[in-house]
C-alpha cells in the first residue's frame, strides 16, 4: 500500500504531460488544416523544403505551384508550410514624402575589413 502511494503521483504527472502534449498536437493540426482550406490562388507560401511559390491551382490532396514564370509544379498540400504575408507599408511610405530614404544609404565612417 505504502508502494502504491509513491507511485500515484509519478502516475499523474505523466498522465497530465501525455495530455497536454496531445493537446498541443491536436492545435497544431487544426492550424494546418485551417493553413490548408485558406489556401487560394494567387496566395504566395513557403513549401517545407524552404520553396517560395504562388498557388495556380488546388485540389483535395495537391497543389499547383508557380516556382518560376511560367513553371507551374504538382505538390501535396501537406508541402504547404505557410502563407507569406505582404509586409504592410509604413506610414512614410504611404506619405510618399522619402523620409527614411538615409537608413538605406552608405555609411561614411564604415569600411570593409575584408580589403
Amino acid at each position: 500500500m505504502n508502494s502504491l502511494v509513491m507511485f500515484l503521483p509519478f502516475v499523474l504527472i505523466m498522465v497530465g504531460f501525455i495530455y497536454f502534449q496531445g493537446r498541443r498536437q491536436k492545435k497544431a493540426m487544426q492550424a494546418t488544416i485551417d493553413l490548408h482550406d485558406s489556401l487560394r490562388p494567387g496566395d504566395l507560401v513557403h513549401t517545407t523544403s524552404g520553396l517560395e511559390a504562388t498557388v495556380v491551382a488546388i485540389t483535395d490532396d495537391t497543389v499547383d505551384l508557380e516556382i518560376a514564370p511560367g513553371v507551374v509544379t504538382t505538390w501535396m498540400k501537406l508541402a504547404v508550410r505557410d502563407k507569406v504575408v505582404p509586409d504592410e507599408p509604413s506610414e512614410a511610405d504611404a506619405r510618399g514624402d522619402g523620409e527614411g530614404a538615409e537608413d538605406l544609404e552608405e555609411s561614411d565612417g564604415l569600411t570593409d575589413p575584408g580589403r
